[in-house]
């Protein structure tokens, strides 16, 4: 494993890395022709104000994302949006979002997220970037990339008196008048005919925007037919999950199936209380365990990933703003990913209480 000072000697990266949070490390493997990353950023939540005005904010976090992505050295094979590109679903935001993206050094795969989707079902997102779900391979990994953000035929398509009124109820935090997210039927039957053709000694590594668990149903951390996600995966021996949405370090093992999140560019998202209340489901590790984020630092927690594959596990490397980096890698003795600086309880962050 080279460090971060070989990395700079070696890669050519110094001066920008005077400026600029960056953080590389390089896995050596004797089988180097399977090695390759990728680089994943979410959530940036582009949010139109009037003409060309958006939110500055979360402006700022996507820009400088894609920056720092396009000095990465050695170069991603490729590079992955993990939804919620817009905030709330215009053509303006979109626009705006594959704008920026553009800039990107690379080929982007696109993962729907539910704020690009509820004012016109991804009529818009489908014309700039495609199919809602597909795959694709890549150096013996079987990708699949999933729309997780669903939900039942009623909500969608008779509870609203507007397009407008759905997407602003989709939009809220917290809100009762919501409905849990769901992969359905029609995408389920897909995935099953796709990985019939797929060996089960594949390494699998599916992108969804909603966790494919359930972990807490009042923010929607859920997916409704998560078990029956699971069990098309179960009988591959090595697959990794990767999602957004949660805007937050978290990562888990269910069977042979590997969970990461991975951070907003928008901003960061608290770890709900009610975990304590949701007895009996696979809840996830958590590092940095905020009540909130600290609202005195607008950056405070966001971040992109580096993601390593090459037996067939995942390596995350977090890139956190003005926060110390996480590597969350699979530990093969545990069964499970493991945070590799901040596994023990007594080393993670504390929780940040302001009022």
């Amino acid at each position: 494993m080279t460090s971060r000072r070989d990395f700079l000697r070696l890669g050519g990266v110094a001066a920008a890395a005077a400026t600029l949070p960056m953080t590389y490390v390089k896995l050596a493997f004797a089988e180097t022709s399977r090695d390759f990353t990728f680089c994943y950023i979410s959530d940036a939540h582009l949010q139109h104000i009037k003409g060309t005005e958006f939110v500055r904010n979360f402006d700022r976090g996507l820009i400088r994302a894609v920056a720092e992505a396009n000095l990465i050295n050695p170069k991603p094979d490729f590079y992955v949006f993990g939804g919620d590109l817009a905030q709330l679903g215009k053509p303006e935001e979109l626009d705006h979002g594959a704008e920026i993206l553009s800039k990107l050094n690379g080929k982007v795969h696109h993962v729907m997220g539910e704020h690009d989707y509820y004012l016109d079902l991804g009529e818009y997102w489908s014309k700039l970037y495609g199919e809602q779900w597909y795959s694709f391979d890549h150096k013996g990994v079987h990708f699949v990339v999933l729309n997780s953000i669903l939900v039942n035929d009623d909500w969608t398509h008779h509870r609203w008196p507007s397009a407008v009124e759905r997407m602003n109820q989709m939009a809220l935090l917290d809100n009762p008048q919501g409905a849990p997210f769901m992969v359905g039927a029609k995408q389920r039957e897909w995935l099953r005919k796709d990985l019939s053709k797929v060996s089960k000694d594949t390494p699998v590594v599916v992108f969804s925007h909603s966790p494919l668990q359930k972990i807490y149903k009042g923010w929607n951390f859920w997916t409704d037919d998560a078990e029956e996600v699971q069990a098309l995966l179960a009988p591959f021996n090595k697959v990794n999950v990767l999602y957004g949405h949660v805007h937050q370090i978290q990562y888990n093992q269910i069977g042979n199936i590997s969970f990461n999140s991975v951070m907003s560019t928008g901003w960061p998202w608290p770890y709900p209380v009610s975990y304590a209340h949701a007895q009996g489901l696979n809840m996830p590790m958590m590092t940095v365990a905020m009540d909130r984020a600290d609202p005195f630092f607008e950056r405070d927690a966001t971040g992109w990933q580096l993601i390593d594959v090459h037996s067939g596990r995942l390596t995350e490397r977090f890139q956190l703003w003005d926060n110390s980096p996480r590597t969350v890698a699979f530990d093969p003795a545990a069964g499970h990913p493991v945070d590799l600086a901040y596994q023990d309880p007594d080393k993670r962050t504390a929780a940040q209480k302001h009022y």
